[in-house]
This record gives C-alpha cells, structure tokens and sequence, in this order.
C-alpha cells in the first residue's frame, strides 16, 4: 500500500506533544516511519508571579498545530488528512488545572516551572515519606487549600495539561502511568494512586472542610496499550475547524513528556535511561529496585508501561543559552549577515570546544525560575566571572553549555554514587543534540559515561507519543511495549554513541564544584535582583 492510501485509509497514527516553547504534531505509518509533521511556537507567561499559558493560548496552539500538520500532509502527499489508525496526546508533566463540571478552568494554569507549594511540598513528604516535588499537582492542590482559595468551592477535576487535552477530545478523565505519576505517588505493583498515601490524603482535605476525594478529582490511571476513549465530535471539531477530520479515533493513554521521551529513545526497560534537553532538562533511569531511602533532589516516578523510574530534573535547561544566541543573533542583523539560526547555533556550539576544559573560570547560573535540585525557589539569571577568568567567546558558550548540565548532573550523582544504580545504557534527545557532538561530549562528561543519540532524536516527545498511539493499535501483536520498541520501531534505527575523554570530565567536574560553591550568589540575588 503506498504512503497515499494508506493516509487515505486512515492506516496512520498521529502524536501531538504540548511542550513549552513548542507544539509539534507527527504522523507515523504503521512501522513507526515518519510520515509528516505540524509545528506550532508558543510561549509561557510569567503573570503574577506565576509561569503560565492562558486556555485560550492552549486551544489555539492545538489548533494551529493541526493545520500545520495537514498543510505538510497536503504539500507532500497531495491529500487531506481525515481519518486515523490512532492518536495520542503528551504535554509538559506535573503542575495544575483546575475545572468545573463545565470543563472550564477556574483557576491559573500552573505549570512545572512554578516552585511556590514550599509549604505543601515539605509537609506531604513528611507524610508520606516519600518524596513529593514542588511542583507536582498533589502539592498544587494541598498549596491552594493551605491557601484557601475561593475557586475550590467548584472544583470538579484536577488534572495536567496532557490529560486536559484529552478530555476536551474524548470526554474521559484519564491518564497514562507515567504523566500520574507526576501528580500523586503511584504503587509499582497496582499501577494506580499509592493506597495508604491516597488515604492520608483524603483525610487532610476532610480536616480542612472539603467533601472531595482525590479519586474524584484525579483522573484514573491507565498503562501503554489500554484503550482511554474515543475522539468524539466536538474534540475532532477542536483540533480541525474545517470539520474534515473523522470522530471516532481511539485514543491512547495521554502521557507526560518524560515519558513519551522514554519512548522516543527506547528507554523503557530497567538499567536503561535517557536524557531530555530542552527547556528543562531532566534524566529518566528505570530501576531494578526501589531507592534505599528518600530524596529531596530526586523524583520517583514511572514508565508509560509501569516500571519505575528516578528522575533527576532540573527545572532551568537551555532558555537563558538560547538567549545568549540571540544576543549574537542580534549583532549579525547590525552588521547586515544573513545567517540561519541552525547555522548560528551549530557556529557557537562548535567554538565552544575550542575552550578549556573547566570554561576559563566562568560561571553562568541559568536560573530563570526556582531549581528543586539544590532547594532554590526562585530564579534570577546571572554571569559570574573572576579577574583572573580566561573570558573569551569560546569559554562563555561552553560554560552556558556546562550550566544547563549542572544541576541535573548533581541529582545523578546521587543516583550513581550513594545509590549505586545500575545503567546500560543512557540516550540523549532534544533541543541541545541537534549539533553533532557538543551537547554528547558536554554530557558524557557530566554522567561520567557515554551517550548514545538517535538519528530520530530530534523527534522528540511528540514522535513517542505517536509511537505510544501506534502501539495502541497494534497491541496484541507484541508481549509488551519494550518488545514493541526493540522488534518494530527501533529495529534499523541508527545511533552513535559518545564518552568524554578524561579531561573533558575533569574540566566538567572543576564547573561542577564551582557551581555548588557560589551556590550562596544565587540566593543573594533573589534578595537583592527584584527589578
């Protein structure tokens, strides 16, 4: 059947991924080929004190998406795209919104950036004991509660932005394991909300007057493979305005980017990992067994499938490098240069290995919003350099590099060195791979271990949530989603691996120490930087 028909036939499964600068749709064929693509660039607010995008900032990205996936379908294939084998949703995990029964939101999004839940974070691991992040949604609702806001009065369901999107497609409160697992502590063996945590839970909002439970406003928790609905007339309405896309298309389980990056990079059975680095940068292990003891810096979370999975995840990844680019970008247009903004970043990227080792005694700190990693709760980008600093283009763009990896780095070392988790193999995607070898040697020597990069890396989450509605569809054909990966979607994939020499993790680790030595800078500038 040729590319054609089988668009025509509906024998495709598309992913759309809400990430957060980005919205990107792809469509795959049924051996997990990439078909077409739909992009969509948007931007998070920050609105009174609160990182943020609007409901009407979100339907219309979704929309534009779409379109622009179509639009590529039709340019390529001289077809409109109306039917579908499957689809899949994923979107930024963790944070909240907040509905009523009228699928309204009646409170601020809150995204993973926010780090305002101190107070209902640092009590609920206490109870729990186990650790609860910032900003997962558990600690979101239990923040708004100490708080008493007016807008619980008419709470009807709580959920991530993954899940929110499907709910307005499908009407079914559902979500896959691994973007729950971000809002509440999910147990290994039943796959659902921790039983006894969730019962501590629902005495709390008892004691403090309110008649809901955390089953009624959480949605219900589904694997990989399990059906979680159908697209029903006015969810197909929403995504395609033309009225041309078909209802009725099942839909698979809605995930949280960390695990449609899991995904992406067949990453999902234990002693495996993968790395995401982009906006936010976070390292996702899958564990052979539970951890030895609680930790702050570390979140315990799971695959699409169940495993479980430590997280090591730094809220700051590559915003303020990409806007060191654009200062560069900037002085090209003064001098009237026309360069594409791949080949700028590929320029600065590669003149960064020209640097020394432990980036001439600059030090960045990449801290746009507060770092759960080393405990700081607010953000405040600053440089920092001595007078005896080898300051020069090629040390600044290595040490912007180096500090996007710091943070995330010194949770791994936890991991690593006091846990002694075992790895395999370690595979990195998104934005700072896209450049050949730097971002792979900066990362090498920050793990202290080679990295592997795909040649579908730059897919990203959105192609893993493809690949996650593709195997709803073909589910019977395989044991489990791992045999899914290796025998169908991974088979004659590519990839090249990458170890940092001695020295490259030397330099590495001289940062490293730095970093957490000037830590006290970072939290003097929030006091001091409140322009």
């Amino acid at each position: 059947m040729s590319t054609i028909e089988l668009i025509e036939k509906g024998h495709c499964s598309l992913g759309i991924e809400l990430g957060s600068t980005r919205v990107k749709a792809i469509l795959i064929d049924l051996e997990g080929h990439t078909l077409a693509t739909g992009i969509y660039d948007w931007e998070n607010s920050f609105l009174d004190g609160i990182w943020t995008y609007k409901e009407d900032e979100i339907k219309t990205s979704l929309k534009a998406c779409f379109k622009n996936l179509k639009q590529d379908v039709f340019n390529k294939y001289k077809v409109s795209l109306k039917k579908l084998a499957s689809l899949g949703i994923s979107g930024m995990m963790h944070g909240y919104i907040a509905l009523d029964k009228d699928k309204n939101i009646i409170a601020p999004f809150y995204t993973w950036r926010n780090t305002n839940t101190q107070e209902s974070a640092d009590y609920l691991t206490n109870l729990f004991n186990f650790n609860i992040p910032l900003r997962w949604s558990c600690a979101h609702v239990y923040q708004r509660i100490l708080e008493k806001d007016s807008h619980l009065n008419k709470l009807d369901y709580v959920c991530t932005l993954s899940a929110y999107i499907h709910y307005l497609l499908t009407d079914e409160k559902v979500l896959g394991v691994g973007d729950a697992s971000g809002m509440f502590p999910i147990n290994d063996t039943t796959h659902d909300y921790d039983s006894d945590m969730k019962a501590k839970f629902d005495n709390l909002l008892k004691e403090k007057g309110y008649n809901f439970t955390l089953d009624s406003i959480f949605p219900k928790v589904l694997v990989a493979g399990e059906r979680a609905g159908t697209l029903t007339k006015s969810g197909a309405l929403l995504l395609d305005e033309s009225g041309e896309l078909e209802c009725g298309i099942p839909l698979c389980p809605p995930e949280g980017d960390a695990g449609t990056g899991m995904v992406a990079t067949n990453a999902v059975a234990p002693r495996t990992g993968n790395i995401s680095a982009g906006t936010s940068i976070f390292a996702m292990i899958v564990l052979e067994h539970s951890l030895s003891k609680l930790h702050r810096e570390i979140d315990m979370v799971m695959t699409p499938d169940g495993y479980p999975c430590a997280m090591s995840h730094a809220n700051n990844g590559t915003t303020d490098l990409n806007a060191l680019v654009h200062i560069f970008k900037e002085f090209t247009q003064i001098l009237n240069i026309d360069i594409s903004d791949n080949k700028l970043y590929e320029s600065l990227y590669n003149i960064s290995l020209s640097g020394d080792k432990d980036c001439g005694g600059i030090l960045p700190y990449n801290y746009y919003s507060g770092e759960n990693i080393t405990m700081i709760n607010e953000g405040r980008p600053i440089l920092l350099r001595s007078v005896n600093s080898n300051f020069n283009l090629a040390n600044l763009m290595r040490s912007y590099l180096y500090t996007s990896l710091a943070a995330v780095a010194l949770g791994l070392d936890i991991l690593f060195i006091e846990e002694k988790v075992k790895l395999d193999k370690i595979t990195g995607h998104g934005g700072l791979f896209k450049t050949k070898v730097v971002g792979q040697t900066y990362m090498s020597a920050a793990l202290k271990a080679p990295v592997a990069v795909m040649e579908t890396a730059s897919e990203g989450g959105a192609y893993g949530i493809a690949v996650l509605a593709l195997f709803l569809h073909r589910v019977k054909e395989y044991k489990d989603l791992a045999s899914f990966l290796n025998e169908l979607i991974f088979k004659h994939v590519k990839e090249t691996t990458i170890s940092a020499s001695k020295d490259d993790i030397q330099g590495f680790e001289v940062f490293k120490e730095r970093y957490k030595k000037a830590l006290d800078v970072q939290k003097t500038a929030i006091s001091c930087i409140n322009w």
